[in-house]
């Protein structure tokens, strides 16, 4: 039996991917399911660049604004939920669009890709976490490498969160992460998907459009977005904290460093984010890339894409 077409618009930040979703749910009759990992998030708009009622033109946007900040959302929590919409969409014979630029979370959506038992908050990382406060990561690495040397040895002693991670696993399921991983590589992947990828030809084209947009969003009001958060009482520990802008304009709200810093630093790791983004899409041959000149020309894009796409199968 076929696997099931799914089209899915990548790229990296601030390169259009909302706009061409929409435009592209609106030739082929789909529905939008939002692949970034922040944007699930209630009260976070600006800073995640999250679709507007008017950005979605109409088109039905799954996977936005449906979680409490403070609450946090493993990859395997996200990828099921997600894929749940795209078996809804499915079913109602529309196209499924996925359209973000967390690639890991794209990957295991089209991949069906189950993870491995445990999440943060669960009673084995808790004894974990209190090992780890009175032994330091020493012996939990030890234990890890008498019962999965192969995680052992490509983890640093400093990555004590994955480390903690692959020994959890085993703790609770007696089958290491390293097995766990190549079990379900070898599946069959869930769906079929047909890639649009969208980048400035020019990464310093894409550079200026970042700094650009954060700016746009401190006008309209990222800060007070971050202090509202706050107030709701959301811990500074959240995941929703650890977004880009809302980490670093906390800092700035909690007096420890000058606004303009702050700022600064936003522009900084959106620019980072975005190469880390290109590095990952550059490894999927299947991607059909769409490269932007100065400008981001949204009309011939879709004809680029259109084409493409029927030549795919779709109509």
């Amino acid at each position: 039996m076929p696997q099931p077409k799914i089209l899915c618009v990548v790229g990296p930040t601030a390169c259009g991917k909302t706009k061409m979703g929409v435009l592209l749910a609106r030739r082929f009759g789909g529905e939008v399911v939002s692949v970034d990992s922040m944007q699930i998030y209630r009260g976070m708009t600006i800073g995640t660049a999250a679709p507007t009622a008017e950005e979605t033109e109409g088109v039905p946007h799954h996977m936005v604004a449906i979680a409490d900040p403070a609450e946090p959302w493993s990859v395997a929590r996200f990828t099921q939920a997600a894929d749940a919409c795209v078996q809804d969409i499915l079913r109602r014979g529309k196209l499924p669009i996925l359209v973000g630029g967390t690639g890991l979370y794209l990957d295991a959506i089209i991949s069906g890709r189950t993870f491995a038992p445990g999440e943060s908050g669960g009673a084995v990382r808790r004894e974990l976490e209190e090992q780890l406060a009175r032994e330091g990561i020493g012996p939990i690495w030890e234990e890890l490498r008498q019962v999965d040397p192969e995680s052992a040895q490509r983890l640093p002693l400093a990555d004590e969160k994955r480390i903690l991670r692959a020994l959890e696993v085993y703790r609770e399921t007696g089958e290491t992460i390293s097995e766990h991983n190549r079990r379900t590589a070898a599946l069959p992947r869930r769906y079929d998907p047909i890639y649009i990828g969208l980048a400035f030809r020019d990464r310093s084209d894409m550079k200026a459009l970042i700094d650009r947009r954060v700016d746009a969003m401190m006008e309209d009001g990222l800060l007070d977005e971050v202090r509202a958060l706050v107030e709701q009482g959301v811990p500074r520990s959240a995941t929703a904290f650890q977004a880009i802008g809302y980490k670093e304009l906390l800092a700035a709200v909690d007096g420890q460093v000058p606004l303009a810093e702050a700022v600064a630093e936003v522009k900084l790791r959106s620019r980072q984010y975005a190469k880390r983004q290109l590095t990952w899409l550059r490894r999927n041959q299947d991607i059909h890339w769409i490269y932007w000149e100065k400008e981001r020309h949204f009309a011939a894009a879709l004809q680029i894409a259109t084409e493409i796409l029927s030549a795919q199968g779709l109509q």
